[in-house]
Formats: C-alpha cells, sequence, structure tokens
C-alpha cells in the first residue's frame, strides 16, 4: 500500500541521510517534498500541513544527539512524526474484569466488517479467549450466512435468528446465551448501509444500549481513500467509537487514509487486517509502520510471525544445520511451508531493513514457492536427503513431470540449492560469500 509513499520519502531524505552538516534551506527543501509525497498519497490536507510544520520545527531546533548526524536527526525526527501520526504507540485490547468481553463492530456494507468479526474472534481466541459471534445484520440474509460460514470454518459458534427480529433484541438475546455458554468474549456484527444515514446511527445506538459493549471498533476500507476519513468522521459523531479496524492494507490505494484518520477522529487504530486468510489480522504498531514506510523494516513483526509459525527449539536446531551447510530438500520444504503460512513473499521481504527498496523493480512471484514445493515433493525421501542423486538425468526428468516444470527447472532448483549450502558454510566459519543470484520465478 505504501510503496509509492515509501518511495518519494526515501528519495526526499535521501539528500539529507548522510549530511553532516544541515542548513536552514536543505530542511525548507526536504519538508517540502515530504509535503508533496504525503498529499500525492491522498493524506488529509490539514494533517499534512501539520506535520510538515512539525518535523521543520525539530530539524531547526535544538535537538541534537551525539550518536547521530544532523541528516540523520532528520530521519529519526521523520519516523517519530510518522508513528505518532498512526497513533505514536499500539493500542491493544482491554477486557472487561467480568466475561464476557462484548466488542461491537460497525461501518459500511464493503469494507470487511462481516470478515474482520471472523478475523478477530480467531486471533482473540490464539489469546487464550472463548470467541461467541452474535449476527445482528438483518438487512443482508446474505451477512448471516457469511457469518455462519465464516463460524463454521474456524469452529466459532455463532448466534442469529434471521433476519425478522430487531437487531437490538438479537444483541441482548446474543449476549445472554454467550453468557450462559460460558464464552468470554462476544463479538456483535452489525448491520451496514452503503452511505451513512441517521436510520443506521439510531439502530446501532440500540443496539448499543442493549448489548452494552465493552468497546465499538469501526471497521475501514482504506482503499477508499478519503472517503474513508470522512465515513470515520460521520461514525464519530454518531456512534462514538474507540478504535478502529483497517483492512486492505494489503492493497494497492496510496495510504493515506491510514495516515489520516487518528489525527482526524483522535481515536487510535487497533488492529490492521492485510490479506484473505482469517490468520492475516493483527494488532497496528505505529512505529512499525513507520519503519516500513522509510525502510528501515519490521524485524520484530516478522519474528512474531515466524514464532507463531516454529518452535523455538526447532528454529534454533534448522539454524545450526543451515550455518553448517547440512540442511536437505526435507528441512528447506519445512522451511518453505513455513513461509507460506507467513503470507505473501513480497510482504515478508518488506519486513527486512533495507530489502523493499532494492527490490521495488523486482516482481516477486508468489507461484514460486508453490513450484519449488512441486519440485521437492516429487522426489523420494531419499533424493530430499542426499541431492547428489539428482546428477542421474532420469531421476531429474521423473520429478520434472512429477511437478509440471521442465528438466532445466529441476535442475536449477539443485544447482542454486547446493550454491546456498557453500554459501552458508562459508558464512559459519566467518566468510564474506558471493550472494547466489536470485531463485527463478522473480522478473
Amino acid at each position: 500500500m505504501f510503496e509509492t509513499l515509501s518511495e518519494r520519502l526515501n528519495t526526499a531524505l535521501e539528500g539529507v541521510r548522510g549530511s553532516g552538516t544541515l542548513t536552514e534551506e536543505q530542511v525548507k527543501k526536504v519538508t517540502r517534498e515530504i509535503r508533496l509525497a504525503l498529499l500525492e498519497a491522498d493524506v488529509n490536507y490539514n494533517v499534512v500541513k501539520e506535520f510538515v510544520g512539525r518535523v521543520r520545527e525539530r530539524a531547526t531546533g535544538a535537538e541534537v544527539s551525539r550518536a547521530l548526524s544532523p541528516g540523520q536527526q532528520v530521519v529519526k525526527i521523520v519516523n517519530e512524526e510518522l508513528a505518532n501520526l498512526m497513533g505514536g504507540s499500539a493500542h491493544k485490547l482491554s477486557y472487561a474484569s467480568r466475561p464476557p468481553t462484548v466488542v461491537m463492530l460497525a461501518g459500511l456494507n464493503g469494507h470487511g466488517k462481516t470478515t474482520a468479526a471472523g478475523k478477530l474472534a480467531l486471533f482473540v481466541r490464539k489469546q487464550g479467549k472463548n470467541p461467541f459471534l452474535v449476527a445482528c445484520d438483518t438487512y443482508r440474509p446474505a451477512a448471516v450466512d457469511q457469518l455462519k460460514q465464516i463460524g463454521r470454518e474456524l469452529g466459532v459458534p455463532v448466534y442469529d435468528e434471521g433476519t425478522d427480529a430487531p437487531p437490538e433484541e438479537i444483541a441482548e438475546r446474543g449476549v445472554k446465551a454467550a453468557r450462559d455458554g460460558g464464552y468470554d468474549f462476544v463479538i456483535v456484527d452489525t448491520a451496514g448501509r452503503q452511505v451513512v444515514d441517521t436510520e443506521m446511527m439510531e439502530e446501532l445506538g440500540r443496539v448499543r444500549r442493549a448489548c452494552r459493549p465493552h468497546s465499538v471498533l469501526l471497521v475501514l476500507d482504506v482503499v477508499t481513500g478519503q472517503t474513508a476519513v470522512e465515513v470515520a468522521q460521520a461514525f464519530q459523531e454518531y456512534a462514538d467509537f474507540d478504535g478502529m479496524i483497517l483492512t486492505k492494507l494489503d492493497g494497492d490505494a496510496r495510504g493515506g487514509a491510514a495516515l489520516s484518520v487518528v489525527s482526524v477522529t483522535g481515536r487510535p487504530i487497533k488492529f490492521a487486517s492485510e490479506g484473505e486468510k482469517m490468520s492475516e489480522f493483527d494488532y497496528f504498531y505505529p512505529d512499525r509502520m513507520a519503519g516500513r514506510i522509510l525502510g528501515m523494516g519490521d524485524v520484530l513483526t516478522l519474528i512474531e510471525k515466524a514464532e507463531a509459525q516454529m518452535d523455538r527449539r526447532e528454529a534454533e536446531a534448522q539454524s545450526r544445520k543451515l550455518m553448517a551447510g547440512k540442511l536437505t530438500f526435507e528441512d528447506f520444504l519445512q522451511q518453505m511451508q513455513m513461509i507460506k503460512r507467513m503470507g505473501p513473499l513480497s510482504g515478508i521481504l518488506g519486513m527486512l531493513p533495507g530489502i523493499g527498496q532494492q527490490l521495488k523493480d523486482v516482481q516477486i512471484d508468489d507461484r514460486m514457492l508453490n513450484r519449488v514445493e512441486a519440485m521437492i515433493t516429487s522426489m523420494t525421501p531419499q533424493e530430499r536427503r542426499n541431492p547428489k542423486l539428482l546428477q542421474n538425468p532420469s531421476r531429474v526428468r521423473r520429478i520434472a513431470r512429477g511437478s509440471g516444470t521442465s528438466p532445466q527447472d529441476v535442475q536449477r532448483l539443485v544447482k542454486q540449492f547446493g550454491e546456498m549450502q557453500k554459501m552458508m558454510r562459508q558464512m559459519g566459519k566467518g566468510g564474506m560469500p558471493r550472494l547466489p543470484r536470485m531463485p527463478f520465478g522473480t522478473r
């Protein structure tokens, strides 16, 4: 989402990153370019004006760090102000002292509210909670069916009464059913409209009074740009939500909404939804997002994603084998499957400091992993453990037929795997090897 903004901001800061001295004219130039970059990203004009003013004031002020050059200081200021613009720090869920905790979701149709309800249910279950869904969108039968389908897929119960009963009554009875059933986290999915209207807001008020939620979260589709900011302002006036869930953060929009809604509404972004999978949902970390925008990576999130997929002791064992150059195709397959569960490859690489900028002109094909996986699974257990067997042309042809690839693809994979093992052995001995070429599947 922030690729264009990231590129423009990094271009603007390039001239001052290594500067040992910093003139007032340089500060004016870089803040002017930052202003243009933010406006092109569809950030609210008033938000841009205040942001640039703060950066210029701090950059020309008395802030001094012995550890940083003046140019580095400007980058640090922009990073901090970007994080502050998006809320400063993560705002995590708080739970009711007496269960169940009730969370009500609000938002317009098409913003991903029902999907967000399922993602939130899965998220809190991973936190040790026992979630329960309540279907209160009585205007769209498909919404009730969608929530029930999500509930079946996740193994989370869904309370519904169809579309005939008043939504406030469904909400009240749904919360009671959850309490009676021993569930400690209730998610109430409410009805939306195509546009904000008084009838919808009055209904939200009735549902809120009936279910007495611990928290009200507004679901916003950031792809809609400044419309999302206007929607947030309208809901703030009528529904008084206390946090936001941003959806489609993996989209190709300019990202202005994500950089504007906190300043405009005074409410924090609590969650970010970045993909179609139910697991692609997490707390929103403004400082980490600011780092990603400025090409500094997001190593903490990458570590958390990896830890969620692999046991620490297993990871350490794999690391030792990797550095010794003893990794087999079986180990490689296991690691690839873990990477696939972590999300799109381009997103993972973008979390590594500097990698996102280096790969901005490289199109990374996520299907590459599927092709490599197909080739490895077409090998026999002996071949996976001993790649030298793959010097036999008949074995190579059999694997190519079984994986729907060419013998040249299989030979290239074996060669690159051998290069990787050699490189890791050199690194394990303290050497600085030459990096191998990127694998096929990029262009």
